[in-house]
């Protein structure tokens, strides 16, 4: 979902290093004026802290329910990307 809302901010000539730059940006640039859903600003926000807890948290901090969402919610922003990008 990351390298998804990348792409979205590429397109509008905006990039940035940091995990935290692209989804507050992506949110501003995106989710706040309603190009894109706002599910997709959440999808991104809840991933992101998903990840911290798996990278620093305990083992098995994540379960496999929630791995599960992720990759479907993945997949959900990827079929609207690929419809309003375009298939690369």
């Amino acid at each position: 979902m990351f390298y998804i809302a990348e792409a979205f901010l590429e397109g509008d000539g905006l990039s940035f290093s940091k995990h935290s730059a692209v989804i507050s940006t992506f949110g501003r640039e995106f989710a706040k004026p309603q190009r894109v859903s706002t599910d997709f600003h959440r999808f991104l926000i809840e991933a992101q802290e998903l990840r911290a807890t798996s990278d620093y948290g305990q083992l098995n901090a994540v379960t496999s329910d929630q791995a599960s969402e992720q990759i479907d919610r993945a997949e959900q922003f990827l079929a609207f990307a690929i419809q309003a990008i375009g298939a690369i």
